[in-house]
């Protein structure tokens, strides 16, 4: 693409010369290259960045976990505590604490669901069926 008719390329392409997606991704040293979140949605805990979709990969681990979305729940001095949303797979039975401590088993200090587990019957989705986390959000900011 050679640009946007009109519009400072400063806008859309970062310090390198790259179109500015908002993806996170790598490439591995066959230069195959992976995209694994979007950056408006990494939790930053203690200046640490918490990408979602791992929390939510371990989660699903769980045989107890059908659904999980995972999302920063704000802290004054620690920015976000990461916080999942859970739905149960019936005839499961599962506390918050066991799941807890399944994560603690498998992530380093800083991804540790340190603003703890809600269990609800369904996750908010799109039409597309995309996790509306900004619902999420918005459903731990009721808490307060």
């Amino acid at each position: 693409m050679k640009g946007y008719i009109g519009v400072d390329p400063s806008i859309y392409l970062d310090e390198e010369g790259f179109f500015k997606t908002g993806d996170l991704g790598y490439y591995d040293e066959d230069k195959y290259f992976y995209i694994v979140d979007r950056l408006k949605e990494i939790i930053s805990y203690k200046g640490d960045q918490v990408p979602p979709t791992e929390l939510e990969t371990v989660l699903l681990l769980h045989p107890a976990v059908k659904e999980v979305g995972v999302v920063g729940k704000p802290h004054p001095e620690d920015y976000e505590l990461p916080t999942a949303f859970i739905v149960k797979r019936p005839g499961f039975n599962v506390t918050e604490q066991e799941l807890i401590d399944f994560v603690v088993a498998e992530v380093p200090p800083y991804m540790e669901l340190k603003g703890g587990i809600r269990f609800i019957n369904e996750l908010p989705r799109n039409p597309r069926g995309k996790i509306l986390r900004r619902t999420l959000r918005d459903m731990l900011l009721k808490e307060q």
